[in-house]
């Protein structure tokens, strides 16, 4: 069912990878799978093999295949970047991968990426600029995906040591009524995801890079 969606990726590669980096990326695995806080990645490592090499793979969220195409090929491009920087000896990132450096914000927007900073995770917000539109539409890659995939993206996280279980509208204790729940919610403003915590905490939407909002 996946086969034109991932053979439009593969297509998608190839134009890249000859406009952008002059035909001078290896080849990746690139794959559709569940990735509700990620728009995609790809590995530090290479984790594919065959009998001739082996490769890094490039994931593209399932949840998010129905953005516009110009922003799911965005995402695509985003990656190879960081597939030049590993190949090329640059360092783009920090902090466990987390923070996108300066390096790799030059490197994007000489793909024609429009790259945004956010704090604690740095320049990684990317959106397509009229240039990069212009170049999916002059390689016929403007197809429209077939599928997306659903699924919960709430995300509750663990108590913490001494809290309560964390949920709202527990039961009251001895009949004294309904006890008031200790959680608090976020949700990121760009995308709508919400997460549960039981304490005051800082999260990063990993695909938006924006800092979530307690409500």
């Amino acid at each position: 069912m996946l086969a034109s969606d991932s053979a439009l990726f593969e297509r998608a590669f190839e134009v890249f990878n000859e406009v952008y980096f002059d035909c001078g990326l290896p080849d990746a695995v690139i794959t559709i799978q569940s990735s509700p806080k990620s728009f995609g990645y790809i590995t530090v490592h290479k984790v594919w093999t065959d009998t001739a090499d082996s490769y890094h793979e490039i994931n593209i969220g399932a949840e998010h295949l129905a953005r516009p195409i110009e922003n799911v090929l965005a995402t695509l491009l985003h990656e190879m970047v960081h597939l030049f920087c590993m190949v090329s000896g640059i360092n783009d990132t920090s902090k466990g991968g987390r923070y996108h450096n300066k390096l790799f914000r030059d490197e994007a927007e000489k793909c024609d990426l429009k790259i945004e900073y956010a704090q604690y995770i740095g320049y990684s917000k990317t959106s397509p600029t009229d240039r990069f539109i212009e170049v999916i539409k002059e390689n016929g890659l403007c197809a429209d995906i077939s599928h997306s995939r659903t699924g919960v993206i709430s995300v509750d996280l663990p108590p913490a040591p001494g809290g309560d279980n964390g949920t709202d509208g527990g039961s009251g204790i001895g009949g004294v009524g309904k006890r008031k729940s200790s959680t608090r919610k976020y949700r990121c403003d760009g995308c709508g995801i919400s997460v549960r915590a039981t304490k005051d905490v800082h999260l990063i939407c990993g695909d938006c890079m924006t800092s979530l909002v307690k409500v």
